[in-house]
Order: C-alpha cells, then sequence, then structure tokens
C-alpha cells in the first residue's frame, strides 16, 4: 500500500511541481531553463564566436544588434525570429550579440530554454519577472511538427495571455523554417481540415507574432573563404594561401554544402593539423 501511495505522491508532484527556490541572478549572465524540478543552472563559459567573424550576415547582425541595445537600456523591443539555411550563423549571433552588448555595459542575461520544455514557460516567465535584470530568453532550433501542440505554449511568450509578456523579457528564437513548420504540414491541413483558412492562419500566423524576421542564406564561395580567412588570422594558423584555397574547396564539395558550419568544420581540422589549439 505505501508503495502504491509513494507512486501517486510522485505522480502528483510531476503535475504540480514544488515552487523553484529563487534562483541567484548575480551567479552568472547565462542560464540553462531545466525541468523536473525547475531550475535555472547557471552557465559561467559560454561558447560562442566574436561577432567580428560572422561573415555575410551584417545586415541581420545590424538589426538584431540595434533591438537588443533597445531592450538592455530598458526600451521597446521587438521578439526576434533568426530563420533560413543551416549553419549559417543563427544562434552563434544571438549569443555573440549578448556578448557586444554586455561588453557596452548593458547588464542582460540570456536564459536557454529548450524546445521541448516550452509547456512550462508560464512558470519560466513568472520566475524572471520578479527579477530586476533583464532577460534574452532564447530557443534554438525552434520547430513544430504534425499534431505538436508546444507551438501554443510558445503564445505565453510572443503574446502574454492576460498578464502580458514581462517587460524585462525579450523572445529570440532560431529556426530553418520560416514558418516554424513543415510545408507539407501546411498544405495538409489546408487539404483535410473542415475550415482550411482557420487552420492554416492559427499555426502559420504563430511566426508573424515575431517583430523580427531575420532570413540567412546560403553562403558564396567568397563568404566561405572569407570565414575561413577569419579564424585563421583570429587564432594565429599561417597557411600558404593557395594550399589552404585548394583544401578549403575540397572540403567543401566533399560535404555536399557551403556554409559557416562547414567552413568552422574544416577550420577545427586544419587547426588540429598544425597543432594549434583553439
Amino acid at each position: 500500500m505505501s508503495d502504491a501511495m509513494e507512486r501517486i505522491a510522485a505522480a502528483l508532484e510531476r503535475m504540480s511541481p514544488a515552487p523553484m527556490d529563487a534562483p541567484d541572478f548575480e551567479a552568472a549572465d547565462a542560464f540553462v531553463w531545466h525541468v523536473e524540478p525547475d531550475r535555472l543552472e547557471p552557465v559561467l563559459d559560454v561558447k560562442r564566436v566574436d561577432m567580428s567573424l560572422l561573415v555575410g550576415v551584417d545586415r541581420s547582425r545590424d538589426t538584431l544588434l540595434a533591438n537588443t541595445v533597445q531592450f538592455a537600456r530598458g526600451l521597446p523591443a521587438n521578439n526576434a525570429l533568426l530563420w533560413g539555411a543551416r549553419g549559417m550563423g543563427k544562434s552563434s549571433l544571438v549569443k555573440a550579440v549578448h556578448a557586444a552588448v554586455q561588453a557596452e555595459g548593458h547588464a542582460l542575461k540570456i536564459v536557454e530554454l529548450q524546445r521541448e520544455d516550452l509547456p512550462s514557460v508560464g512558470r519560466l516567465l513568472n520566475v524572471l519577472r520578479t527579477s530586476e535584470a533583464r532577460f534574452l530568453l532564447f530557443c534554438d532550433d525552434l520547430s513544430f511538427s504534425h499534431d505538436d501542440q508546444h507551438y501554443k505554449s510558445l503564445k505565453a511568450v510572443l503574446d502574454g495571455g492576460i498578464e502580458g509578456r514581462p517587460d524585462n523579457v525579450v523572445f529570440y528564437a532560431t529556426s530553418n523554417r520560416r514558418h516554424l513548420m513543415p510545408r507539407d504540414m501546411i498544405e495538409n491541413e489546408r487539404s483535410s481540415a473542415i475550415n482550411p483558412s482557420e487552420a492554416v492562419e492559427e499555426k502559420v500566423s504563430l511566426s508573424d507574432r515575431f517583430g523580427l524576421w531575420l532570413g540567412f542564406h546560403p553562403c558564396s564561395q567568397d563568404e566561405y573563404l572569407a570565414m575561413i580567412d577569419g579564424y585563421c588570422a583570429a587564432h594565429g594558423v599561417k597557411v600558404d594561401t593557395e594550399t589552404l584555397r585548394a583544401e578549403a574547396i575540397e572540403w567543401q564539395a566533399t560535404r555536399g554544402a557551403r556554409s559557416g558550419r562547414v567552413a568552422w568544420q574544416f577550420f577545427v581540422d586544419l587547426a588540429g593539423r598544425h597543432r594549434v589549439k583553439i
């Protein structure tokens, strides 16, 4: 009997978790949100690249930086959706912008939220609402599949319901999809729903709730090579220009893709071969 009661008590606790202890926001400038139990884990060493090494995203960089500075100063700012080609620095730009804003002397915290934890976002917002700090809430690789109801939880961040989104929170997300869901899912809604236009509108309009849409597109070969040159200069790797170019082009040909991520992977291999720590 006691075992059954313990299982029931554990199930009830999962359904209604105990209030979390007040987090120490002075412990770090970056946090990751976890659930079961709810907690904000400080991140002391954020893995990111310097904004100067992000090539081919100048317009998106300037727009996102200006929006973030506005927010850090306590001024109105938009939620932002960074969408487009894989490996072109969307998440790297968010983290680099956060570092740049901090370097200007603004006290801005970044909190990473996993897509799977979106149903708990209301509880997270209530925690952040009580702080005097300003928070950049960040969700990487945000997308939704068929019958995925997590998108409804996202509305709490973008619209805030009755309470409204806390004034000290702005939400940035990255996605490979402009409308956060596969095209075939949208087409299926149009063909099978009783009222196709309303069924599609509810889901597609989710991305419309972001005030900023920043598109990222595949890079050119010149941009790809410029990324590698930047990494070499930043880390002191010296290679003959023609040799470097030939190896870099061969690397991207074997990968069948050309992007910032591929450029970084080539540089990691290059630095390893030249015994340079990065």
